[in-house]
């Protein structure tokens, strides 16, 4: 490739998701065309804003509190101050050779551990489930919302690995790095409880039954309609005995998700006169709930089933499906 071929492609044919091919380019260019990916990386780094938010946060809330607890530093308008006088230029060098000196006896006995908290997920969490769960959340945060090109984004475990989560799609989240971080900084619950709290059942209940012999995931499974509406009327319960959809916890609740998604996808590729889905929930005896399980309702909808579907689920309460359109 000559000069007016790379010319022409960053003028006219590079497509960008982000600054990343031109950063690259640009850094090769300036290396006399070889750059080690550290490099490269480097580059990038240094072009990330929400990295440097982070530090930011990390440098007032952590090494910043402390040396003002001790006295070694003020802060005021955003800059902190080193309460430090009246010493010479050597006794400045003996003071950064004693950091560094710090610095790499700590490094040398901890290695990369000490940047634990901030390696990506993606060594935990095989590639392709870390694509399906940022895609899921449409590569936005689940807890703030804010989109994976402001924010990195990092594939969370809900409850976490050392205190008995597993790497499964329904204990899995995304999260941007400062909604991760204050989540491992200011979560303090002990999940131990929560072990137990899914193994809960109810020996009375029809579905606690059944969800022993079930094993569509670790917190929900699915089975067919006793009495069904439609072919392939499916049921969505969470293992653990619980009445109402509104006290599933965060994991239940998207193991649930998940697994109406996987059989919305099953019962379509199986029928294919299958042309809609009524999504409902009776929560509470007014709702017309008779089993005190919580569960969901995946009712499959064909072409013609019923003379006029306009309403949907309003028709619940009759004369309620028909309303004028604005």
């Amino acid at each position: 490739m000559d000069f007016k071929q790379l010319k022409d492609f960053i003028e006219k044919k590079m497509r960008m998701q982000h600054i990343y091919q031109p950063l690259m380019i640009k850094t090769l260019l300036e290396n006399e065309g070889l750059a080690s990916v550290r490099t490269i990386a480097e580059t990038f780094l240094a072009k990330d804003e929400s990295q440097i938010e982070y530090y930011e946060h990390i440098t007032k809330s952590m090494p910043g509190k402390v040396l003002q607890k001790h006295g070694i530093v003020d802060y005021a308008d955003n800059a902190f101050v080193l309460n430090v006088t009246d010493i010479t230029s050597e006794q400045r060098s003996e003071l950064i050779k004693l950091c560094n000196d710090k610095i790499k006896k700590y490094e040398t006995e901890r290695g990369k551990r000490i940047w634990a908290h901030r390696s990506l997920d993606s060594r935990e969490v095989p590639g392709s489930l870390r694509y399906q769960v940022l895609s899921k959340a449409k590569f936005r945060c689940e807890l703030c919302g804010i989109s994976a090109n402001d924010k990195a984004l990092d594939v969370d475990h809900i409850t976490p690995r050392n205190k008995g989560g597993k790497t499964v799609p329904e204990n899995l989240q995304a999260l941007c790095y400062t909604c991760n971080s204050q989540k491992r900084d200011l979560d303090d619950t002990d999940f131990r409880p929560w072990k137990n709290l899914y193994e809960d059942n109810d020996k009375k209940c029809i579905f606690c039954k059944i969800s022993l012999s079930k094993k569509s995931n670790d917190l929900a499974f699915t089975i067919e309609d006793k009495y069904p509406v439609t072919k392939y009327h499916t049921l969505v319960c969470p293992k653990r005995h619980v009445q109402s959809f509104f006290d599933l916890g965060t994991a239940e609740y998207k193991a649930c998700i998940t697994l109406l998604s996987e059989m919305k996808k099953t019962i379509s590729k199986k029928d294919s006169t299958v042309t809609g889905f009524n999504v409902g929930i009776n929560d509470g005896a007014d709702s017309g709930q008779t089993i005190s399980h919580c569960h969901i309702h995946l009712i499959p909808r064909r072409k013609g089933d019923v003379s006029d579907p306009e309403g949907g689920v309003r028709n619940l309460i009759p004369g309620k499906g028909k309303y004028t359109h604005d």
